[in-house]
């Protein structure tokens, strides 16, 4: 999989994939969300960030302990406030965090998780090179909320290869396109 890094760039039709690192520096406080701070990234930006603008994502992301089911049942996103904590507790999270994130292009660097937008057939060819190199099936695991920070950051740092349709949050706050899914890749 590592040889293949240098096409990565390459699967993308819009913008650059999106390198993610923890880092020891000192980062900012930013109000943007998680999501936000990822397709601007993808357009050129770059941050070092502590903390980032999102409840749920400062939940996953290991900012916070503070459970973002109330926010959830407020919402409307479930019926009832089981529905909700149930859905709550099945979110891949980062233990608590003690870094700031470094979110920037990929510029073939070393990075810890690298963040993608790919039309379907070029996930398609991710994973099925992902499983050519591991022989193991990738295993999709969603459920259409905090795409970006669960799907495609924190489940990754499990090892796995992350692929998320996204979620009502990202796709509102970010704009990626409608046939774009969301791909989450961790080299170790």
């Amino acid at each position: 999989m590592t040889s293949m890094l240098r096409h990565i760039p390459d699967l993308m039709d819009k913008g650059s994939p999106v390198s993610l690192r923890f880092t020891a520096e000192v980062g900012e406080i930013s109000s943007l969300l998680y999501c936000e701070l990822i397709q601007k990234a993808r357009y050129g930006a770059s941050f070092l960030v502590r903390t980032q603008g999102c409840k749920v994502g400062a939940y996953v992301l290991g900012e916070t302990g503070t459970s973002p089911e109330d926010y959830y049942f407020d919402s409307g996103r479930y019926m009832n406030k089981q529905a909700a904590k149930r859905a709550v507790s099945s979110l891949h999270r980062l233990e608590k965090r003690q870094t700031s994130m470094k979110i920037a292009p990929y510029t073939e660097d070393d990075f810890d998780i690298l963040i993608l937008f790919l039309k379907p057939e070029r996930a398609m060819r991710l994973i099925q090179a992902y499983t050519f190199a591991r022989g193991d099936p990738v295993e999709i695991k969603t459920g259409g909320i905090a795409s970006v920070c669960s799907d495609c950051t924190a489940y990754p740092m499990q090892g796995k290869l992350g692929i998320s349709l996204g979620c009502k949050g990202s796709r509102k706050h970010t704009g990626y396109a409608d046939e774009e899914v969301v791909v989450g890749y961790h080299l170790g």
